[in-house]
């Protein structure tokens, strides 16, 4: 059933402004204002005044909306749409869509003419259409008090201010205003909860909550970031395409979408995604055949070698040894623990682009995976992203200066080398290692100006990279294994296992990571969780979180005989809980 449509009139006058679609779980309004559009819940809850202004800001002008036309009401599937027509500075046509079912609706905004798009925003733009009350940048208004981000930062604010700006995207590292790097890139969505948030950084406020997320067709994924643009009582929603998105005659951007009556933000991001399954948008949770393999518990050896560099002020990543691995791995068997899966990590290669072993480091790499696959073990190789080290710049992404910046996977050639470096890695022809560990997927290129080979940009680059990994990987060895720390439903092909990522010690450790969790879950639960251990503060947070890694996902160790921040040694009794937890998750 579609949504019903009243026009509500004035005795005696005829008022087509005052437009209002009542749904099952929302109603729309125009009202004596018709700029904008009142988006109340079914118990009568204002939740926002929505601008309708629109703005696509291309490469060599920025684009304003002159004029906002009366909607034109059709019929869609289940659903009614409302097409708004917008006078543009920048494009010959310019239109905003709304498709209302009874459950959600969702916006989107077209656009005809040529050029490059740096930034689309929806529910904001520049507005010249009412001198009377002057011109400038319109934006909605948020009647919701509380927003939450599903990317995790360092900050650990679960609930911000809905006055706070809010990002979703695939870049990020430790600096001011970057600090969110843990999943890239998480769902892209939002939630937002009428009630002011709570006062302690990890708590949820109390529901209702309302979801606005991204609805995006397949392969058209091509902006690095998704925004939540507050400022005092107004926003805008803003996708960043950095000059690289052409458009040559028509283009319609990403919908967004809104959904209602979620009990808490977890769940707003489950609807979400059954939204976006239903819709084709995404693939269905996959009935993967997962090998047993992929369930036992994990060493990776990066806290340990951690805990030796701290101990000769050197970096980490020189203790990635073919002669550490077996002390550690030694070190844990004699204590009763044995991992299923190893993970060899930073820095076994001579060069992170190349993916060459390093031979000073690792003298016998195909012969040790050999004998831990007579032991019953399984090897995994850490894979720094992007990081095009060692690699012909032609093969790049490349900055003004023309320097590189990121290998480039739109590139045949790239690809044809990445390809080539999967299958010796993975190959039994070659090291036949058993998957990887991918890190640093936040180091998607981004900014202007940066030149590549094809069309592909932003997440829909980062997809693209992933996937020649994977599906050259799965030819190598079809039950080769994927971590990735990318708990978006899109990259759900791409993907086995969703890897937690590093602990965020200036916070409390158990809350953040059941965070994650539940976030990685609620986007992807077809997909395992590696539950991560590193970096811990001390040896008591690290037994602490050894005892709910089990209830999040596979068990993982990143420590031998050490707990590196704090240099407190192991004590019997902890290598005797770790083999009870590893016990545990290995029984059927």
């Amino acid at each position: 059933m579609a949504p019903e449509i009243v026009l509500n009139c004035v005795p005696g006058e005829a008022k087509p402004d005052h437009l209002r679609i009542r749904a099952k779980a929302y109603s729309l309004s125009l009202g004596d204002d018709p700029l904008f559009l009142h988006v109340d819940d079914a118990a009568g809850r204002r939740w926002a005044d929505l601008f309708l202004g629109a703005a696509i800001d291309r490469r060599d002008e920025r684009d304003s909306t002159t004029r906002i036309g009366k909607p034109a009401i059709t019929q869609v599937a289940q659903g009614s749409r409302l097409t708004i027509a917008l006078s543009s500075s920048a494009w010959s046509a310019k239109r905003l869509v709304i498709d209302c079912f009874e459950d959600a609706f969702h916006a989107s905004v077209e656009v005809e003419g040529s050029g490059y798009i740096n930034e689309c925003r929806l529910f904001g733009s520049h507005y010249s259409g009412d001198p009377r009350r002057g011109t400038g940048f319109y934006r909605s208004a948020h009647h919701f008090r509380s927003l939450f981000n599903p990317e995790p930062s360092e900050l650990e604010r679960r609930c911000i201010a809905a006055d706070v700006p809010a990002a979703v995207d695939v870049v990020g590292t430790s600096l001011p205003g970057l600090r969110h790097w843990f999943f890239t890139p998480p769902p892209f969505c939002f939630g937002a909860s009428l009630n002011p948030p709570p006062t302690e950084l990890t708590s949820i406020s109390d529901g209702p909550w309302l979801t606005i997320g991204l609805a995006v067709a397949p392969g058209e994924h091509h902006f690095t970031s998704f925004s939540f643009d507050p400022l005092e009582d107004g926003f805008s929603l803003r996708l960043d395409y950095e000059g690289q998105q052409r458009v040559d005659g028509r283009w319609r951007s990403p919908a967004i979408l809104f959904s209602f009556e979620a009990a808490d933000p977890y769940q707003g991001i489950r609807q979400y995604v059954q939204w976006l399954e239903a819709a084709d948008l995404v693939p269905p949770a996959l009935e993967r055949i997962r090998p047993s393999w992929w369930r036992r518990p994990i060493f990776c050896g990066w806290g340990a070698q951690s805990h030796l560099g701290l101990l000769v002020n050197q970096p980490a990543d020189a203790f990635a040894t073919q002669e550490h691995y077996d002390g550690f791995l030694d070190h844990l068997a004699a204590r009763g623990v044995t991992p299923g899966t190893i993970i060899i990590d930073d820095r076994w290669q001579a060069a992170y682009g190349t993916s060459e072993v390093d031979p000073a480091k690792w003298p016998d790499m195909k012969g040790w995976i050999a004998r831990r696959h007579q032991a019953g073990q399984h090897v995994l190789l850490w894979w720094k992203a992007w990081d095009a080290q060692g690699l012909d710049p032609a093969l790049t992404v490349c900055d003004a200066s023309g320097q590189p910046v990121g290998v480039d996977p739109s590139n045949p050639a790239y690809e044809s080398r990445l390809r080539q470096i999967v299958a010796s890695l993975l190959g039994p022809d070659g090291l036949d290692a058993d998957g990887f560990k991918i890190d640093f997927t936040a180091r998607t290129p981004s900014g202007p100006g940066l030149s590549h080979h094809g069309d592909a940009w932003g997440a829909e680059l980062l997809y693209q990279l992933l996937a020649i990994i994977y599906s050259e990987a799965k030819r190598a060895k079809p039950d080769a294994l994927i971590i990735t720390h990318t708990p978006n439903p899109y990259f759900r092909t791409v993907t086995d296992m969703i890897r937690l990522n590093d602990v965020n010690t200036g916070q409390a450790v158990l809350p953040q990571m059941l965070h994650r969790a539940r976030v990685a879950q609620a986007a992807c639960p077809d997909l395992l969780i590696d539950s991560d251990n590193w970096q811990m503060p001390d040896r008591a947070t690290w037994r602490s979180y050894l005892g709910i890694q089990g209830r999040l996902g596979v068990p993982s160790l990143y420590y031998a005989s050490h707990v590196d921040l704090s240099r407190e040694s192991f004590e019997e009794g902890d290598y005797a809980a770790i083999a009870k937890v590893w016990k545990a998750a290995e029984s059927p």
